[in-house]
């Protein structure tokens, strides 16, 4: 990749973040080297940070993104870790499709540790959205346990994955291998969303407990 490759993409993600209504543009710096993108500066909440991490996600040519971004909170009177800990266990309960009776938040520091398990993989990724949005955090640990009922057979997961993928990007470039409640994925995707998008589907799969993602972001 090139030197003009790069100050294009540089270009790219600056104009994103200025766009992104949920960034504040001029605390974060750019730099691009052979595609990867390395943010730096500082937040005053992890909701921001992650925000400014997926606009430049969605830049094309955009490799990978190596995130110093600093969390730096407002001094906020009164913002404890007792209060991060409710606003957590509300928005948790709040949500009709996390099972909240079986997740528990801690928080030190401002950062969140969300245990418990699941059923689905999408839960997991649904409850952590949910705590991101949070004032006053810093970070989130996810260490919340995907565990299936039943997994299904492996060609009956892998062809269900396959024709998911089909229906939103097509899914030629990208192949499935399924051992038990475990699916890989390998093969080269267009950008970061749509990597994204590939393992939101085989996260939504029902009987997957892990998934190992070995995708390539490409031209």
């Amino acid at each position: 990749m090139s030197g003009v490759d790069d100050q294009r993409i540089q270009r790219d993600v600056l104009a994103e973040l200025a766009w992104d209504p949920q960034v504040l543009p001029n605390e974060i710096g750019v730099t691009v080297d052979q595609g990867v993108v390395t943010l730096s500066g500082y937040v005053d909440g992890a909701a921001r940070g992650w925000a400014a991490t997926r606009c430049a996600q969605r830049v094309r040519g955009v490799r990978a993104v190596a995130d110093e971004i600093e969390v730096r909170l407002p001094g906020t009177p009164g913002r404890t870790d007792g209060d991060i800990a409710l606003a957590a266990s509300r928005a948790l309960e709040w949500d009709s499709f996390v099972p909240a009776e079986r997740l528990d938040v801690s928080v030190a520091d401002g950062w969140l540790i969300l245990r418990g398990e699941v059923e689905f993989g999408w839960q997991r990724r649904a409850a952590e959205g949910e705590l991101r949005r949070l004032d006053g955090v810093r970070g989130i640990t996810n260490l919340v346990e995907v565990r299936p009922s039943t997994p299904p057979p492996d060609e009956r997961t892998r062809q269900e994955v396959l024709r998911a993928l089909t229906r939103t990007l097509g899914g030629e470039r990208v192949t499935v291998e399924v051992d038990g409640d475990t699916l890989v994925l390998a093969g080269v995707v267009r950008s970061w969303w749509e990597r994204d998008q590939v393992e939101r589907v085989a996260w939504s799969t029902p009987g997957v407990r892990v998934v190992h993602d070995q995708l390539l972001v490409g031209g």
